[in-house]
């Protein structure tokens, strides 16, 4: 029987994007597998298949002939030790924790301060909501800071890319997007935002974005 590759995601699933790309990127041929979406963002009713594999009902699920797994992290750690080329993952060891600790900053700090945001789209100058902005545009900062020296955030093009990239695509839809000040990551943004793996999971993103009647990010409005 030939091995057949899923990948289970939804939509709107910044995570399940991130997954998306990274197959992509290693050139690996897979099924998608788009999960029931409605309009309160709850991906109802959950995919029984989602449900049998990841025990938080979340999307993205990787099937991969015996391998099952969940967790956008945990895909690209697999997608790396099965598909080592391209490298997504530096090859030097230290460079590689570095990566990897911008991966987790994308997914465990940052991306919580946009989670805030979704709930106060009708109270963007209240407190709450300015303090969440003025946290990713702290992180901006630091991102800028780090581009000093190079074109991505670890060195080479990486899975810390990825992850970021994705989660800067939701501040911006949230309101919480970049500003001039950090011209350097803004060319970041684009360099990344070129690449035609990327280009092939945030396109119909942003198609399904506008279908709905919801707002497209500006840098990502196609002529």
């Amino acid at each position: 029987m030939d091995k057949t590759t899923r990948i289970y995601s939804g939509p709107l699933s910044l995570f399940g994007a991130k997954a998306q790309i990274a197959a992509l990127e290693k050139g690996l041929a897979f099924e998608l597998v788009m999960v029931p979406f409605d309009r309160d963002d709850n991906y109802l009713p959950k995919h029984p298949e989602v449900l049998r594999v990841n025990p938080k009902a979340q999307v993205p699920v990787l099937v991969d002939d015996e391998v099952e797994l969940f967790d956008s992290t945990q895909i690209f750690e697999y997608l790396e030790d099965r598909y080592p080329t391209p490298p997504l993952w530096p090859r030097e060891v230290a460079a590689r924790a570095r990566a990897r600790q911008l991966e987790l900053r994308a997914d465990e700090v940052f991306f919580p301060q946009i989670y805030k945001l979704f709930g106060l789209q009708d109270h963007m100058q209240g407190a709450a909501a300015q303090a969440a902005c003025a946290a990713c545009h702290a992180i901006y900062g630091q991102l800028e800071a780090l581009l000093a020296d190079r074109e991505y955030l670890a060195g080479p093009y990486s899975y810390a890319d990825i992850g970021f990239y994705m989660a800067c695509v939701f501040a911006d839809r949230k309101g919480a997007g970049m500003r001039p000040d950090t011209p350097r990551l803004l060319g970041w943004r684009t360099r990344v935002g070129e690449r035609p793996a990327v280009r092939a999971v945030v396109d119909p993103m942003m198609n399904f974005l506008a279908s709905q009647g919801r707002g497209v990010p500006a840098f990502l409005q196609r002529q």
